[in-house]
């Protein structure tokens, strides 16, 4: 199942952003990016500004994930495309429980290609790598 589109992070900037201001977490399947949402918060819009009305809470943008693979994992795209559907699958069972406003990038190591049961595998190491960044609610 694929990401919803409001969920999908999709533009060249966004993920040079997360590349140079992310921290980093390391698997061995993935290497995970993500960048706090600190530096994403909405600014206040100028009709608040105007009439001196303070907003009462931060807007956050919803989680934003992007997916790297490279033709190092492997030279065939059918390969390639089916580990990204698989590893979004897994994100997409977990959206519920990440915290907004995130921007995440999960690179993709040459070992996933390697492994035969990959969906729990992936899933767990997934759920790690996000708690190890403190990126799920519970930061279990």
């Amino acid at each position: 199942m694929a990401l919803p589109k409001a969920n999908r992070l999709k533009s060249r900037k966004d993920f040079q952003a997360v590349f140079r201001e992310g921290t980093r977490r390391h698997g061995s399947y993935f290497t995970l990016r993500a960048l706090r949402p600190s530096s994403f918060m909405k600014k206040p819009s100028l009709d608040t500004a105007q009439t001196n009305v303070k907003p009462t809470k931060s807007v956050l943008f919803p989680v934003k994930i992007g997916i790297s693979i490279s033709t190092k994992v492997s030279k065939r795209a059918v390969i390639r495309n089916r580990l990204k559907r698989q590893i979004s699958a897994a994100l997409h069972k977990m959206l519920p429980q990440l915290s907004p406003g995130w921007r995440l990038v999960v690179v993709v190591k040459p070992t996933a290609a390697e492994s035969k049961c990959v969906t729990q595998q992936f899933l767990q190491e997934l759920e790690q790598l996000l708690a190890q960044a403190e990126v799920l609610n519970g930061h279990s």
